[in-house]
């Protein structure tokens, strides 16, 4: 049985209980028929589990022994209303309650799309080797994703992490593994990157395009990802090639940005459930600003292009965000909002947003560079940002929840 106790006793070791399992085809009343079943035998519920899968239903009561005498009248009994019920029913004696759960405990989300049978075996077969026990598995949604969430206990979450992680590429799902604990459903804080994860665009290219200088820009890019220009540097340079373009192209820049999709859910769904959400980007706040009216977020910094007499002037003002600033942004944001650092969230793609994932309480790489893939606490290599909500442990059905309250 899962480890999920209702027990509000304890019950000695040597205690002699009975396992009641009742399995068949789900119906409204099963679960109050059996418990009037055992009650006329003032029984002690020791823990409950039920499962429904595909309108099958597995119900599981462990209970403390009847009176003495009264035992084989109990399972007559039970088995004769199970039959009623077109039920089936097994009962099973033993002593006290469930093994106690191993040190450590975790979490350990499982995104596939889709989720193979060989895969699911892989990440099990692993979880024990690493030591670890799967208490529980509890689907968390099935499109656009499937996920999967498994209790595990018996091994600390870094080595389970460890473990699972590194292999997650070559088991084709993403893995997130997190500590289990009242934490998981506390106020958080979600910081992300923009370009390439909030947007499928790149906003200095749509400047550039409007510049007519896409290819000198992509020129600085390359060479900043072949480590002869820092951030900095590329930024500035990339900046002063638009210098001269008229102040009007900020609007056609905004109207042509497009979300990555999910992004509204995501959105949408954290704030339902009391999250603040915010984005630090080495982009512009001429974007950014606009992003945060739109999508209700708590929290935006940026870069932003100087416009002097309604020209750009190739310039930026302000403070600088670049790998170091957004991790620096984050430690601000969660100050601001009261999270504790080790409550935060970060989502970003590049090497850019390394630091922020690494501060972070959970650092998930989008769609990643390797490298990035690599450093980061999990990774999501699927289209949809909403799957993000699946390793905070949001169900597709909350999802669904927060879309419905919005229409209303």
């Amino acid at each position: 049985m899962s480890a999920e106790q209702t027990s509000s006793f304890d019950v000695p070791a040597d205690l002699p209980t009975l396992l009641v399992k009742i399995f068949g085809k789900d119906r409204p009343g099963i679960t109050a028929g059996l418990f009037d079943t055992l009650a006329a035998f003032s029984v002690d519920v020791v823990d409950i589990e039920q499962v429904v899968t595909r309108g099958r239903m597995v119900l599981c009561a462990l209970v403390t022994e009847p009176e003495r005498g009264l035992e084989g009248e109990l399972r007559s009994t039970v088995h004769s209303w199970a039959e009623s019920m077109k039920m089936q029913a097994e009962i099973i004696s033993g002593l006290g309650d469930n093994r106690p759960r191993g040190l450590g405990r975790s979490l350990v989300t499982v995104l596939g799309h889709p989720l193979t049978a060989e895969a699911t075996a892989a990440v099990a077969a692993r979880i024990t080797k690493a030591g670890g026990n799967i208490d529980r598995i509890f689907r968390l949604a099935k499109y656009p994703v499937t996920a999967v969430e498994f209790a595990v206990s018996g091994v600390e979450t870094e080595p389970l992490r460890t473990a699972l992680v590194t292999e997650a590429a070559a088991l084709g799902v993403d893995i997130a593994v997190v500590a289990a604990g009242l934490h998981r459903r506390a106020q958080r804080l979600v910081v992300m990157d923009v370009d390439s994860t909030l947007i499928q665009d790149e906003v200095i290219e749509l400047f550039a395009a409007h510049a007519g200088c896409e290819d000198k820009v992509a020129e600085v890019t390359a060479s900043a990802m072949r480590g002869e220009l820092d951030f900095e540097q590329s930024l500035h340079a990339r900046v002063a090639l638009l210098a001269g373009l008229d102040a009007s192209v900020v609007d056609k820049v905004r109207s042509e940005v497009r979300l990555t999709p999910g992004a509204r859910t995501l959105i949408r769904t954290l704030k339902r459930l009391g999250y603040q959400v915010g984005v630090v980007s080495g982009g512009f706040t001429q974007v950014t600003d606009d992003l945060r009216d739109r999508l209700g977020l708590d929290f935006a910094q940026a870069n932003t292009l100087e416009i002097v007499d309604g020209k750009l002037t190739g310039k930026v003002t302000g403070e600088i965000v670049d790998r170091a600033g957004k991790a620096r942004l984050l430690r601000r944001f969660a100050a601001e909002a009261g999270v504790p650092l080790a409550q935060t969230v970060a989502i970003g793609d590049g090497a850019n947003d390394l630091d922020m994932l690494n501060a972070a309480g959970l650092g998930v790489a989008f769609n990643a560079k390797p490298v990035v893939r690599q450093a980061a606490h999990t990774a999501v290599n699927v289209p949809f940002l909403d799957t993000v909500l699946y390793l905070l442990g949001v169900t597709r059905e909350e999802v669904e929840a927060a879309d419905t309250h919005d229409e209303e």
